[in-house]
């Protein structure tokens, strides 16, 4: 008695992953994988049973028919931006046809392009280059924006340097004057003159004491004696006549 084999068919979708091996029109040899998700139409089972024996090698045919027809008129880059149209020219190639066999092709997915290793390696030497001139740039830019901050801060600080340097002078002929008139109306008979050559020769002095009491001072040479005082009130003392008929 002969036995009987039965086959079963199911209704569930099933996946099939398709790795194509094709060149683009840049000359790049590429495997393009993709995943095609299909099912079995129940009104027609019985087309998908008896009409096609193995529908997975069916499926991979066209893939590769269609994937090497489109992908040659595209550049890698252009394939790596447009792989969703060529996902959707597979599926609509896939749905007529499978169709007329009781199938649904549901969804294709491009998984990934992998061009040759020496490709990958070339992209990824000039993406690095591309990265390293940007970072060059922005690098520069700052550099730029440092030095001229630095200038400016310099420039503002010599600014105030003068205008403190400029009031401390104001402030000591000022108070030079004022010491002058007081000594001349305090004691009689003493002229402006004779009163600034004694705080010419009274600072002198302190400034001798405050070189000698520095601790980090060591040998300090000055000249010394009653001419280069003379010298030195005299230096002074035109120095505040003039500041005197520049404030007039």
């Amino acid at each position: 008695m002969n036995k009987i084999r039965v086959l079963h068919l199911t209704t569930r979708v099933q996946s099939l992953d398709v790795r194509v091996e094709t060149k683009t029109k840049d000359n790049v040899f590429i495997q393009l994988i993709c995943t095609i998700q299909y099912l079995i139409v129940k009104e027609n089972a019985d087309d998908a049973f008896y009409e096609l024996q193995n529908p997975q090698q069916q499926i991979q045919a066209y893939v590769f028919d269609v994937v090497r027809a489109i992908v040659p008129r595209m550049n890698l880059d252009d394939l790596f931006e447009q792989k969703n149209d060529v996902a959707k020219a597979v599926l609509e190639e896939l749905e007529k046809v499978m169709a007329d066999y009781g199938y649904s092709i549901e969804h294709i997915l491009m998984v990934d392009i992998i061009p040759d290793a020496a490709v990958r390696k070339a992209m990824n030497d000039i993406n690095a280059a591309q990265r390293l001139q940007l970072a060059s740039v922005y690098k520069g830019e700052a550099e730029k924006i440092l030095l001229v901050k630095k200038a400016e801060a310099e420039a503002e600080a010599k600014y105030l340097s003068g205008v403190g340097i400029a009031k401390q002078r104001q402030a000591i002929t000022d108070g030079l004057r004022e010491n002058i008139l007081n000594f001349s109306h305090s004691v009689s008979g003493t002229s402006a003159k004779e009163v600034m050559d004694l705080i010419m020769v009274t600072q002198y002095f302190d400034t001798i004491k405050e070189l000698g009491d520095g601790s980090k001072n060591t040998t300090v040479f000055i000249p010394h004696g009653p001419g280069h005082v003379k010298d030195i009130s005299e230096q002074i003392r035109d120095g505040m006549m003039q500041a005197s008929s520049s404030n007039v």
